[in-house]
């Protein structure tokens, strides 16, 4: 049964950073690409950074520059560095394999910034 588990949110001053950390258990992590999501109220879930197998990246526009998403197959983690935080980055944080697997959602974790 596969499990993801994200943590590291948490509220932060506008301009401040947090690292979130996601671990995966239950299958071979080391074959999946892997995606950090987000959803702030009143708003669909979209895809903020994604990282293949082999480490090439891509970012929306609003993160460019400002998260790094990054992973550890031997751990079975992967992780996102947030810098520059804005009031507009706060929603609640998910990892997922990319394209995202409906049944592997978890709780994720909320990410506040403050003005």
């Amino acid at each position: 049964q596969v499990r993801l588990v994200e943590s590291g949110g948490g509220l932060v001053q506008a301009g401040g950073s947090l690292t979130l950390s996601c671990a995966a258990s239950g299958y071979i992590f080391g074959i999946k690409n892997m995606g950090w999501f987000r959803q702030a109220p009143g708003k669909q879930r979209e895809l903020v950074a994604r990282i293949t197998t082999y480490g090439t990246t891509n970012y929306a526009d609003s993160v460019k520059g400002r998260f790094t998403i990054s992973r550890d197959n031997a751990k079975g983690t992967v992780s996102l560095q947030m810098n520059s935080l804005k009031p507009e980055d706060t929603a609640i944080y998910y990892c997922n394999t990319e394209p995202p697997n409906l049944a592997w959602w978890g709780q994720g974790t909320q990410v506040t910034v403050s003005s």
